[in-house]
């Protein structure tokens, strides 16, 4: 507050936008990207699709133009080849005492082609004399928000503040690394880094100061997670499942639906010594959509019931919780084991009867959803939980249902929505990982196609012809919660509509508004083949399993994610019948979206599509990290496209920690320091904690 140019005011805004409080904070607000300011043009030289440009010139005068919301204050700039009209569309009172007519200004700005006349929004104005050197050349652009520009913090603002911290710090910047770290990976100081990633004095030294500055954020990052993990192995001990006995022997001799694959057989044999050593089991089972995740959940549970203990599994819906009941029902019939759900749905009387026989141990395995992190539920000696989907459950209710034993029982997590390696490593880096990279035999890909709206009628009768040799059909229509509303009412207009495009045919309606009994009613009108055509909202995501399904039309796909997409698509392809799942757009589409639809197209493998939706779309936004307790509050580093720095610090953090776990030889005392200091800022808070 008391550097030159901000004051209380200017303060309380960074800190309220942007979280910038002392000098620290403002010199790790890094640039997101950076421009070229050592050419002037002339007007002449600029047209309306050029980046970022300047100018030197004269304003000639002021115009208000409009009124109310619309109303906005315009100049004509010109220099000695013509004019361009500048806009301001906030602070129109105050811009012309701030910018003189008359006076010549050195302007920054994108210039942009409105009508027959090019113009630059909201430009920078700086006179020649109030240049300093971090602005000539190679500079610096920060983010800036609404707020901060009302108070006119825009990103030149920034810059100066920064420069002026820099200027006032005489000394060398205090190193945050220990030189054993700065030598192996070949780092520049964190001075040089600092002072380079604002005011790069050469290309080469940006690059340097960048990956000084990802590697270290990355650094730490793992070497939290990694001593996370190394003292819970180390302080937490586990349930030994030392035998394979008659139920696991008996079901896979004589209830087994169908031969593993290979990859079920692998993750059965590595989750078979995770029990057997003595230490909890913390591991994340990814699979793709189809590929034989509850079956090696089921075995794993078998396991635990061979060594004298239950099992539970936790879904997110009672629509997936009743499905892995009767499915898991079905699977064990004649084997002698107590199978019971648990649900919000399930009545008082029921529970009573329930309860008790879960706290005896009678109920071998209980299923349900996030009722069984209810207090009046205790368990006899539950031995393993299984999370599915577990991206959807909070970090504290994961760790209640830790909570119901005094030992830990063993956690097998899993997902359907593949994640990025990158991902993996930092949202689950205390979790062992096991993939199922292979889908049972007999399965056929799914066929992608994206068809414009316009062609509506032809896929009509495509999708007739798939009715009429007894298959069923999904119609998704998307519901996002801004335009709640619309979206009800187009999926209502498409219930109407697809009952009359194919009148001889029955076609139910699903959606999140409906009461969960409804819902049912109309889920299981499809499941029994009572109704050929469903038309949902992406409820039906996870949890619908109809193995006589074989299309799936995606209208407005472009309002979904690439993962969305995927996950839809799964409800389909679960059959030995070819299926198809029809991407419907309109014609007009971004090229980011035709990008993410033409992916479909090209693959179904789920973790190609992780990884090509990680770059689209950056770690933030992806499906279910914000659910996990994960915060992305990376300050340089990208997950999307730092993946190599990243494995590069997870192999130095692990050989510091193997040598050292908890960091208490003299020469790893910085990091020690720097790590505590990191975890107290609460920059480290976007691990998962298990």
């Amino acid at each position: 507050m008391y550097l030159q140019g901000v004051g209380p005011k200017k303060a309380a805004v960074l800190r309220s936008e942007i979280e910038v409080v002392s000098w620290e904070d403002m010199l790790y607000y890094f640039p997101y990207k950076y421009i070229d300011r050592s050419k002037i043009f002339t007007i002449r030289e600029i047209d309306g699709n050029m980046p970022y440009i300047q100018l030197k010139g004269k304003i000639s005068h002021y115009e208000v133009v409009g009124e109310g919301s619309g109303r906005r204050l315009t100049a004509s700039f010109h220099d000695a080849t013509g004019s361009i009209e500048l806009v301001w569309f906030r602070l129109i009172k105050q811009i012309p005492d701030i910018y003189k007519v008359g006076k010549e200004y050195i302007l920054f700005g994108k210039p942009t082609l409105f009508g027959h006349r090019i113009n630059i929004a909201h430009p920078e104005l700086e006179t020649e004399d109030k240049f300093f050197e971090g602005e000539v050349g190679v500079q610096g652009q920060y983010n800036t928000t609404e707020k901060m520009k009302n108070v006119f913090l825009h990103s030149r603002a920034l810059q100066k503040i920064i420069a002026q911290i820099l200027e006032n710090v005489k000394t060398s910047l205090d190193e945050t690394l220990n030189d054993e770290v700065i030598s192996k990976a070949y780092l520049i100081s964190l001075d040089e880094a600092i002072r380079n990633i604002h005011f790069p004095k050469s290309p080469e030294l940006l690059r340097k100061a960048q990956y000084r500055l990802k590697l270290e954020e990355l650094f730490y990052l793992q070497l939290h997670i990694l001593q996370v993990t190394k003292y819970r192995e180390k302080r937490l001990g586990g349930f030994v499942f030392s035998k394979v006995g008659d139920y696991f022997n008996n079901f896979y001799q004589k209830n087994l639906p169908f031969e593993l694959t290979n990859a079920q057989k692998r993750v059965v044999r590595e989750i078979r010594q995770d029990t057997y050593t003595g230490r909890q089991m913390n591991r994340l089972l990814q699979g793709d959509v189809g590929s034989g995740k509850t079956l090696v959940a089921l075995l794993s549970i078998l396991i635990a019931l061979d060594n004298g203990f239950q099992g539970a599994i936790m879904a997110p819906t009672e629509i997936l919780a009743t499905q892995h009941y009767e499915t898991i029902r079905e699977l064990v019939r004649g084997l002698g084991i107590e199978v019971a759900l648990l649900t919000g749905s399930t009545k008082k009387k029921e529970r009573g009867i329930l309860l008790p026989k879960i706290k005896n141990g009678e109920i071998q395995i209980l299923i349900g959803t996030h009722a069984l992190i209810e207090n009046t539920v205790e368990f006899g000696n539950l031995g393993l939980i299984i999370v599915d989907e577990q991206h959807r459950f909070g970090v504290a209710q994961r760790a209640k249902l830790w909570k119901k034993n005094a030992v830990s029982p063993h956690v097998l997590v899993m997902t359907a929505t593949p994640i990025p390696r990158t991902l993996a490593m930092t949202v689950y880096g205390d979790l062992d990982i096991s993939i199922i990279d292979e889908l049972p035999p007999g399965r056929k890909p799914v066929k992608t196609m994206h068809v414009y709206s316009a062609k509506r009628n032809n896929l009509y009768d495509s999708v007739r012809k798939q009715l009429q040799e007894g298959r069923q059909v999904y119609i998704v229509y998307p519901l996002i919660e801004e335009s709640e509303k619309i979206d009800l009412k187009n999926l209502q207009e498409g219930f109407a509509h697809t009952k009359e495009i194919f009148p001889e045919y029955k076609v139910c309606m699903v959606h999140g508004k409906m009461k969960p009994a409804e819902k049912e009613v109309e889920m299981q009108k499809f499941v029994s083949g009572e109704t050929q055509i469903m038309v949902a909202t992406t409820v039906i995501e996870v949890g619908v399993n109809v193995p006589n399904a074989s299309v799936m039309i995606i209208e407005n796909a472009e309002r979904f994610g690439l993962s969305q997409l995927h996950q839809l698509r799964g409800r389909v392809g679960r059959g030995a019948d070819q299926s198809f799942c029809i991407l419907l757009t309109k014609y007009e589409l971004s090229e980011n979206t035709r990008k993410r639809l033409s992916i479909m197209t090209e693959t179904n493998d789920g973790f190609v599509i992780a990884e090509e939706d990680l770059k689209l779309r950056g770690p933030g936004d992806l499906d279910g990290t914000q659910q996990s307790g994960v915060a992305f509050n990376l300050k340089i580093a990208n997950l999307s496209h730092d993946g190599q720095i990243l494995s590069y610090a997870r192999d130095l953090s692990r050989a510091i920690l193997d040598d050292d776990p908890m960091l208490e030889k003299p020469q790893n005392a910085i990091l020690k320091q720097q790590l505590k200091k990191l975890n107290n800022q609460h920059q480290m808070g976007w691990f998962m904690i298990s």
